[in-house]
């Protein structure tokens, strides 16, 4: 599914272009963003690399890999990073995990949730997903709230699961299944959601 378009009232998520480079980097250059994050703070070098990968996986078919730009429709602000990666090992079993990160100062308002639920509408709605899943780290408790909120299961621990600032750290797994989800009890009657290809 190429390109990706998914739009509700405060927010879109959007295919990336090589214009987006700075403004990635104030997400994933800010160590306050990367703190709960599986990597250190990325310079200008590697977020325009991540930028490429994602720009030059968009295309690839089947597609497996949706890295997608976090935008306020009206402005064209760019204020983050989504991604839904359907799970390659056993894609017969149709489940993807997420990801997301923000820009600290569009913090507290509302977009962490708005990205997740239009990461799950592409993934249930669009992909057909039976399963989507998120790791966080056990010291994220804002991202365990939202996650619990919008219907996600904690799973269990996964020990040891990265290497990061030179440590081991374990992560969190939640989950939500297809029949767990519907647009009317996880999105906002203000932020119904459509796609465009």
């Amino acid at each position: 599914m190429y390109p990706v378009r998914i739009d509700s009232d405060g927010l879109c998520l959007r295919e990336f272009t090589e214009d987006d480079i700075d403004a990635l980097l104030a997400v994933y250059g800010d160590p306050t963003v990367t703190r709960h994050m599986s990597f250190e703070p990325r310079n200008r070098g590697q977020v325009a690399a991540t930028i490429a990968m994602a720009i030059r996986t968009s295309t690839i078919e089947p597609r497996v890999e949706y890295s997608l730009a976090v935008a306020i429709p009206d402005t064209h602000l760019m204020i983050g990073f989504g991604r839904l990666a359907i799970d390659s090992g056993h894609p017969a079993q149709r489940s993807a995990q997420i990801g997301f990160a923000l820009r600290a100062d569009q913090w507290g308002r509302g977009y962490g949730a708005e990205t997740v639920r239009l990461l799950h509408r592409l993934g249930f709605a669009e992909l057909g997903m039976h399963r989507i899943w998120g790791a966080r780290s056990p010291d994220n408790t804002v991202s365990d709230r939202l996650m619990r909120r919008l219907g996600m299961i904690e799973e269990g621990r996964i020990r040891g699961h990265v290497l990061v600032r030179d440590a081991w750290r374990d992560s969190i797994v939640h989950s939500i299944l297809e029949d767990e989800w519907t647009p009317s009890t996880h999105t906002d009657a203000a932020s119904q959601s459509t796609v465009t290809t």
